[in-house]
């Protein structure tokens, strides 16, 4: 769990938590020109989705996307490890396989030890392994504070494609990974996570999310997006924007580490969590709760997850194979936390 040197003290943030914040990103992303859009472009940055989709043919259709971030642990393994599961995520979250991945490596050379690098490279090259996919080359620059991540592309049927904008009136919401992530990361960072709540934070973020794959067939699968930097609440949001319609989350039913949640009741969380509230919170309606929880639920919707769960919204009479599907793939971990319904975009906390 130790290296020589602790990667998260050579980074001013890590994992997904040091994303752009969505307010500010939004606003540049407003200021790129209006550029060529094929019809062969399904989905391009314009859709706020996981990755962009390319029509190759009548039957394949080409998904890209790139993720890296800063380190989130302090071992150097595990840190490849999370980084390449997160990035192969983007793919699984439009229903697509992983085939080809690039390494996007970014190191402060002389003050971390070569050998230390190379286990990071071996932990994002163990996750492709594992995912069948071919790590072929990528790019590397001597720089400030360490990143890595990957170049992924990944193949699906272009009538199967899951984007974020699917979602109905009616439908389930179903998380496939518990929260609090960026808790438990920022315990870790101060030196108070316990090995067995690193394990647990470990098991989580290095598991893929492939019953993505596996659910692009289903008719009834109306949804899909991964939960990662911006938040249950911020991505929730992005599928209600897209969507046309409410989605409505039971913080009751919302499945959150208990780890987290211990640390959350000392005072413990993220600047991120404080960036994604100032960026969507108008968007986030909470006054159904207790006065007294608004805060606690703030902080737990808006905790940026590192290599976090899928968000699928789906029929009612899918949920059942929904939950099989992903209890298969994984070895549980699905929870149904809420519904889609008609009516101005946003999202609901109810208690």
């Amino acid at each position: 769990m130790t290296a020589a040197v602790r990667l998260t003290a050579l980074a001013h943030g890590g994992g997904c938590g040091c994303k752009i914040a969505p307010g500010v990103l939004e606003r540049l992303l407003r200021e790129i020109p209006t550029g060529c859009v094929p019809p062969e472009l399904l989905v391009g940055y314009d859709k706020t989705d996981d990755a962009a989709v390319w029509r190759l043919n009548e039957t394949q259709a080409l998904i890209a996307t790139t993720d890296f971030f800063l380190p989130v642990v302090d071992d150097p393994f595990d840190f490849g490890a999370i980084a390449a599961t997160n990035a192969l995520s983007d793919v699984y979250a439009m229903g697509g396989r992983p085939i080809l991945a690039l390494a996007v490596v970014g190191m402060p050379v002389g003050k971390l030890p070569e050998a230390v690098i190379a286990q990071i490279f071996a932990g994002g090259a163990s996750v492709c392994r594992e995912a069948g996919v071919a790590l072929a080359g990528g790019h590397s620059i001597d720089c400030v504070e360490p990143f890595y991540g990957l170049v992924a592309l990944g193949l699906a049927h272009p009538r199967e494609i899951k984007t974020n904008a699917g979602a109905r009136p009616g439908d389930q919401l179903i998380l496939t990974k518990p929260l609090g992530i960026g808790i438990l990361s920022a315990a870790l960072k101060k030196g108070l996570l316990t090995p067995d709540e690193y394990a647990e934070m470990r098991r989580w973020t290095t598991c893929l999310n492939q019953v993505g794959a596996r659910l692009a067939a289903d008719p009834e699968v109306h949804a899909l997006t991964d939960v990662t930097g911006f938040g249950l609440a911020g991505h929730g949001w992005e599928m209600a924007r897209a969507s046309g319609v409410v989605v409505r989350f039971h913080a009751a039913a919302l499945p959150v580490l208990p780890a987290a949640l211990r640390y959350l009741r000392e005072g413990i969380s993220t600047g991120a969590a404080t960036r994604n509230w100032q960026s969507y919170g108008n968007a986030i309606d909470l006054s159904a709760l207790p006065e007294a929880k608004c805060a606690w639920w703030q902080a737990v919707v808006t905790d940026p997850q590192t290599s976090g769960g899928l968000l699928i919204a789906c029929a009612p009479s899918a949920v059942e194979r929904v939950l099989r599907a992903i209890s298969e793939t994984q070895g549980g971990g699905g929870v149904v936390i809420g519904s889609v319904v008609a009516g101005t975009p946003k999202v609901e906390v109810l208690p």
